[in-house]
């Protein structure tokens, strides 16, 4: 070995055991593996020092390369443990603050990935992004106040719509906690049903039952689409409407004031069936209150009663002027501030109003009806409306009674007075000259807060 080491070009050498003669060098490339004579030998291969020191490097960088994968892997899993652990906190927190919430106790949500509570479920977002595509533009359906809507597909094949808060939505939190326990609540076929919701960090959405038909205003305001309603549709949407309301009113568990009845507001299933939506501005009664005055004044223009426009007012009634400026749009296929035109009053209240005074009411008649439709019946609903939409709250009819003079031909109709927010021909025509390069917004977007100036 010693005489190996000393020469460079000694790779190996081998011991000679059958006559005990000492060793042979190996130099390069010599195969030394069997001795000539055929006998065994014993081998030897020198190897440098240096060498084992450098696999030694080797293997120690490599340990500490992979206990750093080890240590950054515990890191990356425990912030995500601790992020599901404060989403997890977040979401008890909104559901504590719903079950504390006065009108809504015995609800008992429970935070529980679809496990169903009173036929509410709360819903993982990873499905609630699955079903929708993660919110492919594709599957929007519309936006509102409250946020953009969409369809979904859920893996057994049910079909929902999800209801987005947005970040920059005048509708929040209260209003997201209002519609889904207040519905929780309530149960009517003229009702729309939430199945529940989803809370993921600042995310927000409401999952209903997906209507196939949209909203009615998609049908009523547009020149093709109506053509699809025929008078006895508009009828029985008119009365499906009114029979949701009446439940709402006098015989759900609590007495529900909407607050926010509006064309858009009303969902039409795969039958045309009508389905109040939206309650997120929706007020609940104890049974012994008949009215309430509110600082925040919400809801929409052209729907909105006098009294809870201009003093914060709301009871039963202003749910009935909502719903007679509905009928009257029903009847006519126009929006309620569609007419600002020179010659005529400046919403639909007032065009109905001196229709009905000069006997000519059939002159409200969307012209797409044609002559298909029953003529006592049309003229009956529109006194109902002018009913309902009459200045007086007290004056109001109850929705009880609306849905008995729609159902019977024979009851008497008390005489209508004059409208809320009624302006004659002279009144526009004054308006109008002085105010011409004005322009006027008809949409029909909710409001949440009236300050005065």
């Amino acid at each position: 070995m010693q005489k190996c080491w000393e020469h460079c070009s000694c790779v190996g050498f081998t011991s000679l055991n059958s006559n005990g003669t000492g060793c042979r060098i190996w130099n390069g490339k010599r195969d030394f593996r069997v001795d000539e004579s055929g006998n065994a030998v014993q081998r030897f291969v020198l190897v440098s020092p240096k060498s084992s020191k450098g696999k030694t490097w080797i293997w120690i960088v490599l340990s500490i390369v992979i206990t750093m994968l080890i240590c950054g892997l515990i890191c990356l899993i425990k912030t995500r443990i601790q992020k599901l652990q404060r989403e997890k906190r977040k979401k008890e927190e909104h559901i504590r603050e719903m079950n504390a919430a006065d009108s809504f106790n015995n609800t008992n949500l429970k935070v529980e990935d679809e496990r169903e509570v009173q036929d509410l479920k709360i819903f993982s977002f990873g499905l609630i992004l699955a079903a929708t595509n993660n919110f492919s533009s594709d599957n929007k359906l519309g936006e509102g106040g409250f946020g953009p809507v969409y369809k979904g597909q859920f893996p057994d094949g049910r079909e929902v719509a999800v209801k987005r808060l947005s970040r920059t939505s005048g509708q929040g939190l209260a209003e997201f906690k209002n519609e889904l326990i207040l519905i929780a609540k309530v149960q009517h076929r003229n009702l729309v049903r939430v199945l529940g919701c989803c809370i993921h960090g600042d995310e927000k959405m409401l999952i209903y039952e997906y209507m196939p038909n949209k909203s009615l205003d998609f049908f009523i305001f547009d020149p093709e689409t109506k053509k699809l309603l025929d008078w006895q549709k508009r009828f029985e949407i008119i009365e499906g409407i009114a029979q949701g309301l009446l439940y709402l009113h006098k015989y759900s568990r609590m007495r529900v004031i909407h607050r926010d009845l509006k064309a858009s507001n009303v969902l039409l299933d795969e039958n045309m069936n009508p389905k109040i939506a939206d309650f997120g501005l929706a007020r609940i009664f104890k049974q012994n209150e008949t009215e309430a005055v509110t600082r925040r004044v919400v809801g929409t223009y052209g729907y909105m009663a006098p009294e809870f426009a201009m003093e914060g007012a709301f009871s039963i009634k202003s749910d009935v002027f909502s719903f007679g400026v509905l009928m009257l749009e029903i009847l006519s296929g126009r929006r309620n501030a569609s007419l600002q035109q020179f010659n005529r009053p400046l919403n639909l209240i007032g065009y109905a109003w001196e229709q009905w005074k000069e006997g000519c009411g059939l002159e409200l008649k969307d012209p797409t009806l044609e002559d298909l439709y029953d003529t006592e019946q049309f003229l009956r609903v529109i006194h109902v409306g002018l009913l309902c939409v009459q200045e007086g709250a007290t004056d109001r009819p109850t929705m009880s009674d609306v849905i008995s003079m729609l159902g019977n031909g024979s009851m008497s109709l008390p005489i209508a007075k004059q409208p809320a927010f009624f302006t004659g021909r002279d009144e526009a025509e004054s308006y109008s000259s002085s105010n011409k390069t004005e322009q006027c917004s008809i949409n029909d977007y909710s409001i949440t807060v009236i300050e005065a100036r």
